[in-house]
């Protein structure tokens, strides 16, 4: 979404909002249908389903990050309900909004391009900030205060699994190794560490890229959240509701492929199992289309969209039906 477009949306023009049209059209959206939004961030898709929704509609927008909390409660519309909530506590923030079942659930998964953006936070090196890292400013633990205290055996984990960075070992003793002598309290004491660690880098990335994605998913439970919400997805959907998921690396759509295709082909039993066909577990999901990726004017447009992978299912039986 352009600058314009933004201010033409109400969003705030640095805010582009990624496959704005293809998640909400995936959406299916009914004008008198309920619908969560468990990504808020600027309100770029919240907009749009409002715009989409008649005036019986009804939409509930999550964040845990208080600044996009403040911004969804500007809107002044009857349809919406705000909350600040993890999207990882869906089936709870429902059953405190009085909602029994939706139409379908949009997830953007990820960090945000404000949270990204604003230097305070300290989620990017390109900024000297206090190394905070947390989606939700009012609770847990900073990266900082991680740093202060894990082991190198814990930092590595880290590194490696969330940043798929190989030479996290050497990162972790260079991070204890320097936080003997003062602690690493901001983000250029960090990146300027990392940088010291990495002997190579694919060209066109700072070596404190992954190390800084890997702190971030670990400080913010991104993938434990991610994992929690699926099935609660699929349980609150009404019959033909649709969820759909926007992923911006491989580990976060790793995680909703397989959901959506062990809810789509549930039947893992032997095949010479003596089992009746009305015995079989039935499918939960039917698969909708293809995973869609930023066209060539979108990623022109704004950069942080090339990595963007939406996929899409729609309820086939369960809870809510």
């Amino acid at each position: 979404m352009t600058g314009a477009n933004a201010r033409a949306a109400g969003m705030p023009a640095e805010h582009r909002t990624v496959l704005l049209r293809e998640a909400v059209g995936a959406l299916a959206v009914k004008p008198s249908g309920t619908y969560v939004d468990g990504t808020f961030g600027r309100g770029g898709h919240s907009r749009s389903i409002l715009g989409h929704l008649g005036q019986s509609g009804r939409l509930l927008a999550l964040d845990r990050d208080p600044r996009a909390v403040a911004v969804a409660r500007e809107i002044d519309d009857r349809r919406l309900t705000v909350l600040h909530h993890s999207f990882g506590g869906l089936a709870e923030a429902l059953q405190q909004a009085g909602i029994d079942a939706v139409d379908g659930v949009l997830l953007d998964i990820g960090v945000s391009s404000p949270q990204l953006d604003e230097g305070g936070r300290g989620f990017s090196f390109r900024f000297d900030a206090p190394l905070d890292m947390r989606m939700d400013t009012t609770r847990g633990e900073t990266a900082a205060a991680w740093l202060a205290r894990a082991g190198i055996r814990d930092i590595t984990e880290v590194i490696r699994n969330y940043g798929e960075e190989r030479f996290a070992f050497q990162i972790a003793k260079k991070i204890v190794a320097a936080r003997g002598e003062r602690p690493i309290a901001t983000t250029v004491q960090l990146a300027a560490l990392v940088r010291e660690a990495v002997r190579t880098r694919e060209p066109g990335q700072d070596p404190a890229t992954r190390t800084f994605q890997a702190l971030r998913i670990h400080i913010n439970q991104e993938l434990e959240q991610l994992s929690l919400v699926l099935p609660q997805a699929v349980d609150v959907l009404a019959l033909g509701g649709r969820l759909v998921v926007i992923s911006f690396h491989s580990l976060e759509d790793r995680i909703v492929k397989r959901f959506m295709r062990d809810q789509a082909v549930p039947d893992n039993l032997p095949k010479d199992l003596p089992l009746r066909a009305a015995d079989l577990p039935q499918p939960r999901l039917r698969l909708v289309g293809k995973p869609v990726k930023a066209g060539a004017g979108e990623v022109s447009a704004n950069p942080r969209a090339r990595s963007a992978v939406m996929r899409v299912a729609e309820k086939l039986a369960g809870k809510a039906a």
